[in-house]
């Protein structure tokens, strides 16, 4: 199931006219995160069209929290042109490339859009799974948050739209809980191993973007788990070994 999450939006028309585009494109789960008052006499609903009846009365509020533990992310931004090695929005993917991407694949996924004038902040970005950026002129490459999300909901509109979908091609993806346990048990490795704590903070992101882009399956999860787990105690026993020697 694909949903649309709306982070701390500050203009109810644009929350309207992200629940206008979701209902063009066949999508009806709207997440919002902190959003502003949603009068139904006010703009929101009056640049909702249609899916004032439906998309927008059904959106259901929650927290940043609550939206990583219960879904596979995709946080949407602007390209920058900071160093692909350090920076937080890489690597990322076209709209087009995350809809091949996604096809094949059964996973309860939210895409993420932020705030009107700042979008999603590099630390919201760093937990995100995967993030999804629209290739734009480079004098020019920052759209506003409708028109983000009609271009992104356009380009996955083969996976929402029921003639187009081919759910014989898709795989299942394992739940966000146990996606969660893998990435606890990859801090723990580090810590293991004695990977210098400047330098985890990068290797967690680049390990929930390689798991992010993997879409592994509960059967795959679980075989990376029982090697981390293993390896854990390889390096306990190691350490047991050593000191015993010492002694």
């Amino acid at each position: 199931m694909l949903s649309v999450a709306v982070v701390d939006a500050t203009e109810p028309g644009n929350v309207g006219t992200i629940a206008r585009s979701m209902k063009n494109f066949g999508l009806s789960d709207l997440l919002l995160v902190d959003p502003p008052e949603l009068d139904p006499e006010g703009e929101a609903y009056g640049f909702a069209g249609q899916a004032r009846e439906d998309v927008l009365p059904e959106a259901r509020e929650l927290t940043f929290e609550e939206l990583l533990s219960e879904f596979h992310t995709v946080g949407c931004t602007a390209v920058t042109n900071e160093d692909a090695t350090s920076h937080v929005r890489y690597p990322f993917q076209t709209p087009a490339e995350l809809a091949d991407d996604l096809a094949s694949v059964e996973a309860e996924t939210a895409v993420v859009f932020g705030r009107e004038r700042v979008g999603l902040t590099n630390d919201e970005l760093a937990r995100m799974d995967q993030v999804c950026s629209i290739p734009a002129s480079d004098d020019y490459p920052v759209l506003n948050l409708g028109q983000a999300a009609t271009v992104v909901l356009y380009e996955l509109r083969e996976l929402t739209l029921e003639e187009t979908q081919h759910p014989d091609e898709r795989h299942e993806r394992a739940d966000q809980q146990a996606i969660a346990g893998l990435h606890d048990q990859f801090g723990d490795f580090l810590e293991d191993i004695g990977h210098p704590d400047e330098k985890r903070p990068k290797a967690t992101r680049l390990w929930r973007r390689f798991v992010g882009r993997a879409h592994p399956t509960g059967r795959e999860v679980r075989t990376l788990r029982g090697l981390f787990r293993r390896a854990g105690q390889r390096i306990e026993w190691a350490e047991t070994d050593s000191s015993d020697g010492d002694g």
